[in-house]
């Protein structure tokens, strides 16, 4: 499937003040995605919320009450100013010190906390030169921090997000089966997650590459995944052309590889003048990370051979 579905696409911004949303704009070059940073999960409540039933509380009973509220306002602020900086050592490509400051949360039940290691561990994974068996490790690492961020909170788009790209990911490693068997629940994730967020540009772009990817399948992988699954999954260039303009829409040139995307989908539907024009952004977006300079180079390449 598209592999690094979210090629860190989810790695730069794609995530716009990132944390809330799981991905900061400019990158799913941090998204796989993003992105999307305004949901913020709950505390979980106080610690002493049970001495509220009693009649009345003595003194020393009123004293251990004050401190234990004391002690969750110290908590929630703590967690705002971890969470503040594990979004900021994203923005700044920080994935090891990052991976090192959430993992001290991995026995954690706040889901904001384990969405974002799982979001550390795979971009750490994917940091250049990283050896294959440490990489596989974190990936691993990655998809069950997701999968625990999942059971503690439903709600939150980023979580299923993560999910979505974690699963993805896992996939690699598992076989052809396997990989088109999780691609049904990568696309309900990526569905649930645009419910909760219609505005993340990262959810936007990864599901357009979900549909992009499956929109391309050579005939004869689709005719392996037809004797794997009797309706093995299927869409169409229109259908990822609306997600990825959507996204342009929802955040204007907030990732290079969207831009590339839309030129590679308008030249698959054989619309040249469309596929110039985003071919031609995509070559001019600032190279700011590698994934940029990727792209850049795709899309002169592409544009050569339009002549």
């Amino acid at each position: 499937m598209a592999g690094r579905v979210v090629s860190r696409c989810v790695s730069r911004t794609l995530l716009s003040a990132r944390p809330a949303n799981g991905v900061m704009s400019g990158g799913v070059s941090r998204c796989f995605s993003t992105s999307v940073r305004r949901t913020a999960a709950a505390l979980t409540g106080g610690g002493g919320a049970f001495l509220l039933g009693l009649p009345a509380l003595s003194y020393l009973g009123y004293e251990a009450y004050h401190r234990v509220q004391s002690s969750a306002v110290v908590l929630a602020l703590e967690k705002e100013e971890v969470l503040e900086q594990a979004d900021y050592l994203y923005s700044c490509a920080e994935s090891e010190k990052l991976h090192q400051l959430l993992l001290q949360y991995k026995d954690s039940d706040d889901a904001e906390f384990l969405w974002r290691l799982a979001r550390a561990a795979r971009d750490l994974a994917l940091e250049p030169n990283m050896e294959a068996g440490t990489k596989k490790q974190l990936m691993y690492e990655a998809f069950e921090n997701a999968k625990k961020a999942l059971e503690r909170d439903e709600e939150s788009f980023a979580v299923h997000k993560w999910y979505a790209i974690c699963l993805s990911d896992v996939g690699d490693y598992e076989g052809v089966k396997v990989k088109i068997g999780n691609a049904y629940i990568i696309r309900d994730h990526l569905e649930r997650a645009i419910m909760l967020n219609p505005k993340d540009a990262t959810s936007l772009y990864i599901m357009g590459y979900w549909c992009f990817a499956f929109a391309e399948l050579p005939w004869y992988q689709r005719k392996v995944a037809a004797i794997i699954f009797s309706t093995p999954p299927t869409s169409t260039y229109d259908e990822a052309l609306g997600f990825f303009l959507k996204a342009e829409e929802v955040d204007p040139n907030f990732y290079s590889k969207n831009l590339l995307l839309l030129g590679k989908t308008y030249l698959a539907m054989n619309d040249k003048e469309k596929a110039l024009l985003w071919l031609n952004k995509a070559k001019e977006y600032p190279a700011r990370t590698l994934e940029d300079k990727e792209v850049e180079k795709e899309a002169v390449h592409l544009l050569k051979k339009l002549g």
